[in-house]
């Protein structure tokens, strides 16, 4: 018979097998790209991986890691729901742009002001996602067309905002929203000069990432959001609505969203320019898929992807081109979809080869039968007297 322990193993083994793959591949498939260029193959990971051992560089990882698994959380939210939200990237920047307003012309105390920044973000983001997903209820409008205009609309909406007509204020050549008023900071936790301050909203994104989980799995609305995705007709038969939750998915996803761009708003810039970090939300689409939708595996995702950004650039100074860590962000994406693919197919034919072990076993117990011959029914009084 099937051991179920044994298979949630196999299966834990199968999921963990896909990133491992794909890292592998990606380490690979890299080394054989600067050896086609004439570089050594070995070295730019060597110093990549010793700017890991630096104080101050952990604290870049970790700070930039928390707008990542931020944005990759909404990114998750989306694909549970089967919905491909790629405006992330709008979202974010738009509420980030938002935040900056409200917090350059309101003064409330800290214990206001803060969270006043972070729902203004937070509905911002929702509204800009909602658009996608009433027209996708209402109109049957793809969402991953809809959210791609709303990434380029959502530019034009921040060039004006940034206007100084509008709310902008010019410093230099850089037009900004102006410097936030410091009771919207958001304390962190600084290590020193020379080391640096962590962003106190790394602790908000973790917090976000355990209602994530307790959403999905310890809910009724977390059933209905992966029931939904899994099976619209069958979510159906069961009293839930579908274009209901895809509205519900697209609103909270968009929300979560607008908190991406918070970490560096609230915990260095404190104002929205137009130096302001751009592609987080093109990034979060990676770790989503690199950890899988799991709130660990994301967290390891963007731990990952923020190593790979902050530790590549001092390639430069050792003559080498700092796109290596482009290039392996790319060939991680590749490798992550080829090798999932692999591991389920692979899993897939384990499993239906131990089915159909078991059913034959099944049917060979069922031709025997109690009286088959006295041989059977000596061994079945045996075994029963024991």
């Amino acid at each position: 018979m099937n051991n179920p322990k044994r298979w949630d193993s196999e299966r834990i083994l199968l999921a963990a097998a896909g990133p491992v793959i794909a890292l592998v591949v990606a380490f690979a498939l890299t080394s054989l790209v600067l050896l086609a260029s004439g570089e050594n193959p070995v070295e730019p990971f060597s110093i990549m991986f010793e700017q890991a051992t630096f104080s101050d560089v952990q604290v870049l990882i970790i700070n930039d890691a928390a707008g990542l698994y931020i944005g990759a959380l909404a990114v998750a939210i989306g694909f549970r729901m089967n919905l491909f939200n790629i405006g992330v990237e709008g979202q974010y920047r738009l509420a980030a742009c938002v935040a900056a307003i409200v917090g350059a012309h309101i003064a409330f105390p800290a214990f206001l002001q803060i969270p006043l920044l972070i729902l203004s973000a937070a509905v911002t983001g929702a509204l800009w996602a909602g658009i996608a997903g009433v027209l996708k209820v209402t109109r049957g409008v793809s969402e991953v067309v809809s959210t791609i205009m709303l990434n380029s609309i959502a530019g034009s909406v921040i060039a004006y905002l940034t206007l100084e007509d509008a709310f902008g204020v010019a410093v230099g050549n850089n037009r900004t929203t102006g410097e936030m008023d410091k009771a919207g900071w958001f304390p962190g936790l600084n290590l020193g000069d020379s080391i640096g301050t962590i962003y106190g909203f790394v602790a908000v994104a973790v917090l976000l990432g355990i209602v994530y989980w307790v959403m999905l799995n310890r809910t009724r609305f977390g059933f209905d959001l992966r029931a939904s995705g899994a099976s619209e007709s069958a979510a159906a038969a069961s009293g839930v609505s579908a274009k209901k939750m895809v509205l519900t998915a697209m609103l909270l996803s968009g929300a979560v969203a607008g908190l991406a761009g918070l970490p560096t708003l609230l915990g260095s810039t404190h104002t929205f320019s137009d130096s302001f970090p751009a592609s987080l939300g093109f990034n979060a689409i990676t770790v989503a898929l690199l950890g899988r939708n799991s709130p660990a595996g994301m967290a390891l995702a963007s731990l990952l992807l923020s190593w790979l950004f902050n530790a590549a650039d001092p390639l430069d100074l050792q003559g080498y081109s700092s796109e290596i860590a482009t290039i392996m962000q790319g060939l991680i994406v590749i490798a992550v979809v080829v090798s999932y693919e692999s591991v389920r197919v692979w899993g897939t034919r384990r499993q239906q080869s131990r089915v159909g072990a078991e059913l034959a076993a099944g049917h060979v117990l069922a031709a025997a039968g109690p009286d088959d011959s006295d041989d059977n029914n000596d061994t079945k009084k045996e075994v029963a007297a024991r």
